[in-house]
């Protein structure tokens, strides 16, 4: 007997088939969605498209800044779009310490920064903390901008320090994997330290705190003033870690 109508003979085969049909069309016009010169979706939802610091932060932003900080180049590029930092060549002084990728930064999100040699990886961190994190609690607060960020430089060929004594372990900082942040300097020249304003109840104290909450979220490490007296006077940012915020 022939098979005249061989579809009721295997239907999942063919709603398979189907299935397949409808997915890869989805999936086509999604591709197309993302392509088209006059595609309606924002640069900032469109998972082609590379992170830009100064865009609004989407779902999509933490995956697009962990592509960006897993890739030198990328990294670097993605810099360019919120900071002003130079590329400079690489810094080896021995087997625990270097700088790579090398650059010098200048300024974040429109605020100015003691010229540092970091990491691109570190710097663009700190960018996103600055536009997104500092500057929308400074206008919050104070109604005005973030216009000098102050630290304690990024790199330094040293060991871990300890309340006690040194580890041995050589600290994030011999890579440049870290920066540490001391105070900042508002529009109109008001100066805020980590050192005199972290405890009180005031509008400083209350910026310090909220700095150091976004900074959580951008940095893998955040240690402050909470955390032991080592760090009463800066914020210890860090890009690699495990994930703590104190």
């Amino acid at each position: 007997m022939s098979d005249e109508y061989p579809y009721k003979r295997r239907p999942v085969l063919h709603w398979v088939a189907l299935l397949s049909f409808i997915i890869g069309g989805s999936s086509f016009g999604a591709w197309q969605a993302m392509v088209h010169p006059d595609t309606p979706l924002s640069p900032e939802w469109n998972p082609l498209q590379p992170l830009v610091i100064t865009q609004p932060v989407t779902a999509l932003t933490p995956w697009k800044l962990r592509r960006a900080l897993g890739d030198d180049k990328t990294c670097l590029a993605a810099l360019d779009t919120g900071a002003t930092a130079s590329r400079q060549p690489d810094l080896v002084e021995g087997a625990e310490c270097s700088i790579a990728p090398r650059v010098t930064l200048r300024a974040a999100a429109g605020a100015q920064i003691a010229p540092v040699h970091t990491r691109c990886q570190t710097a663009l961190r700190l960018a996103m903390w600055t536009e997104h994190g500092l500057q929308p609690a400074a206008r919050e607060i104070f109604g005005q901008d973030i216009a000098q960020i102050e630290h304690f430089s990024s790199y330094a060929c040293r060991a871990i320090r300890t309340t006690s004594a040194s580890t041995g372990r050589m600290s994030t900082h011999a890579t440049a994997d870290a920066i540490d942040i001391s105070g900042f300097e508002l529009a109109d020249g008001t100066r805020i330290s980590l050192l005199r304003d972290w405890e009180g109840s005031d509008q400083k104290s209350a910026f310090l705190r909220r700095a150091n909450t976004t900074a959580c979220k951008w940095f893998r490490v955040t240690l402050g003033p909470e955390y032991n007296s080592l760090h009463a006077d800066h914020f210890h940012l860090q890009h690699t870690g495990f994930g703590l915020c104190r």
